[in-house]
């Protein structure tokens, strides 16, 4: 592409990882989306809890632009993983609305600034703390890809569904027989290769 612009690209690819993190939710029961599926407790409702704290900090008091709801999970004193995971009271709904909130925050911040704002990252070190919107641009692309890639997985142990996003599952074409012969190669190598 010529002529484009750099923080449209940025905010795309943003934008990219965002709805694939939602779509890993679609179709899903209260229960599998709250269901950890791995030791560490890694569920997607809780991812998407997880990212929406962490833009509405990055996007908001960052560039002194506060996201102007509570987020008791994250204050001080509150329990060790609990931007992790929904309580029972916190429907899908209320994490869902709250992740498209900050999103619209998040979009206003990036509309209303150049990719050189200065912005202070409050818990970074003072030394690094000082970044430019550009810079917390491409932490954020980073940041909800890498969660859209635990959710990935996270789906595919749930269902079995797998893909980049709707329409597009960016995988090669296979029906569960050919995925089960697949796997089962790759286990014969990965034997063989742990016997030498």
């Amino acid at each position: 592409m010529t002529g484009s612009d750099p923080k449209v690209d940025l905010h795309r690819y943003l934008q990219a990882g965002r709805e694939a993190l939602l779509w890993k939710l679609e179709g899903l029961s209260e229960y599998d989306a709250r269901r950890p599926m791995v030791p560490t407790g890694t569920n997607l409702l809780g991812v998407v809890k997880h990212v929406a704290g962490v833009e509405a900090g990055y996007f908001g008091e960052t560039f002194g632009r506060p996201f102007d709801e509570p987020m008791p999970w994250l204050d001080d004193g509150a329990e060790p993983n609990a931007d992790m995971w929904a309580t029972a009271d916190e429907s899908r709904d209320q994490i869902v609305g709250l992740y498209q909130r900050v999103q619209a925050h998040s979009d206003a911040t990036i509309e209303a600034l150049t990719l050189d704002a200065i912005g202070h990252v409050p818990w970074w070190p003072p030394d690094g703390s000082q970044v430019t919107l550009h810079r917390i641009l491409v932490h954020m692309i980073a940041e909800t890809h890498r969660h859209a890639g635990h959710c990935d997985i996270v789906r595919e142990l749930i269902d079995g569904v797998v893909g980049l996003r709707e329409g597009n599952d960016n995988v090669p074409p296979g029906d569960r027989a050919w995925w089960e012969t697949y796997r089962g190669r790759l286990e014969h190598v990965a034997r063989a290769a742990g016997s030498t």
